[in-house]
């Protein structure tokens, strides 16, 4: 296969995946090996350089993840901080909800109830603190699992999860 469509098959999984993940996973989900693998990812964190783009590629011990560059990051400040100031969005609230029925759960799993990447919301709704990390799932790549927090609670003024609404009481509500 063309290098040039590997890097884009690349660029693809560590997009869609979100978290940090292994160049064994990367190279076994590709049936390469692993030395190639890095020196394809190599190229592209060099090509990630360019000023003309704000993603950078970032190796964190061994495992490699798509970001924003640093020096981008006051803008993005900016737009977190207006954000945190408005009330939660739709796609918040879908995956907020999704979260808290169907706790511990990975991103995947939210993605494939919603049908769209959730990467960005996952990321506000961390940064509003409305969820937590609270461990990993033993399987390839390990991806996080999420939860809701205290302050969930606390913004929907709840005791404890079980005061969530039935989700059948709800079905039937909205028939």
């Amino acid at each position: 296969m063309d290098k040039n469509r590997l890097k884009s098959i690349i660029e693809s999984i560590l997009f869609i995946w979100g978290d940090p993940i292994s160049l064994e996973d990367i190279a076994s989900t590709l049936e390469l090996k692993k030395d190639y693998v890095r020196e394809i990812l190599m190229e592209m964190k060099e090509n990630y350089k360019n000023e003309t783009s704000g993603l950078r590629l970032r190796e964190i011990d061994g495992k490699f993840q798509i970001g924003t560059k640093q020096e981008n990051e006051p803008y993005l400040k900016n737009l977190i901080k207006e954000k945190n100031e408005k009330n939660l969005s739709k796609p918040a609230l879908e995956t907020l909800s999704i979260i808290a029925y169907k706790q511990p759960v990975t991103k995947v799993e939210v993605e494939e109830l919603r049908g769209v990447n959730c990467d960005s919301t996952i990321k506000g709704l961390l940064d509003f603190d409305l969820i937590e990390v609270s461990g990993k799932l033993d399987r390839i790549g390990h991806p996080n699992l999420y939860s809701t927090t205290d302050k969930f609670l606390q913004k929907f003024g709840m005791r404890n999860l079980e005061e969530l609404p039935d989700l059948k009481e709800l079905e039937e509500e909205s028939n």
